[in-house]
């Protein structure tokens, strides 16, 4: 049997870090709803005179960056899913079965709970506000929210998960390419990035939307790497590697 069939045993999971950075953000965003900081980054990106977001009716932020690169990443999840098939019938792919079984799971749930938050919200997006040429007010999260005939679907941000997601990829390969794994988590958090500033740029969504879409994304990808891939050393295997290698 080749040593790719062997599930490798993990390395230590950090949990201080894996949970407590996600936990200090989250109340790091809370206490930012007491400031100005959402609105004021907002203003950034709006023109008073054109009475629009700057890259509101941008082709490249919206058929590219939007659109064209969701669908890449939608692309990418069905081939996640027909991979997870395979890995049933197709030889070559069983060994890696549990990881993309994990890899379809972090996907799913790393995206199907935005539209479900949005509706239960019914946060406003800046482009609907009144500050920003709308005919909405705005209300902080944890507030009461205006009468409207229109509610919100702007927390938290949809676009910005479909780069976020993506950290299902460093957990994936966590335990077998340790290298790979940081540049997908690089890329994963880079790709969110951009697609959080650029929806920022046309008024889809505030800061905090996309930051606590990140942390909604990496508590998903934790969880089912957790509880489908993570195997730490047993006690016999960590007394075999404390034991000194012979001459």
């Amino acid at each position: 049997m080749s040593s790719t069939a062997v599930r490798p045993t993990s390395r230590p999971l950090n949990f201080w870090l894996c949970l407590g950075v996600p936990a200090i953000a989250a109340i790091t965003l809370m206490l930012l709803e007491l400031t100005s900081l959402d609105m004021d980054l907002a203003k950034l990106f709006y023109d008073p005179v054109a009475g629009a977001f700057i890259g509101r009716h941008s082709y490249f932020l919206e058929d590219i960056l939007h659109d064209r690169a969701k669908q890449v990443v939608i692309a990418f999840s069905v081939f996640s899913i027909l991979g997870f098939v395979g890995s049933f019938f197709i030889e070559r792919l069983k060994p890696f079965k549990r990881e993309m079984g994990c890899l379809v799971l972090s996907l799913a749930l790393a995206t199907s709970f935005v539209t479900p938050l949005k509706a239960a919200t019914a946060v406003q997006c800046p482009w609907s506000l009144e500050q920003f040429g709308g005919h909405e007010t705005y209300s902080e999260l944890l507030s009461p929210r205006p009468h409207t005939d229109k509610p919100g679907r702007c927390w938290p941000g949809g676009h910005a998960a479909t780069g976020f997601t993506l950290f299902a990829l460093f957990f994936v390969l966590r335990d077998r390419r340790p290298r790979l794994a940081r540049y997908a988590f690089i890329f994963a958090f880079t790709l969110g990035s951009v697609f959080s500033i650029g929806r920022m740029m046309q008024g889809a969504h505030f800061f905090s939307h996309n930051v606590w879409t990140a942390i909604f994304c990496w508590l998903f990808c934790l969880g089912a790497y957790y509880y489908i891939l993570y195997r730490p050393a047993s006690k016999t295997e960590q007394a075999n590697e404390a034991k000194p290698v012979s001459a």
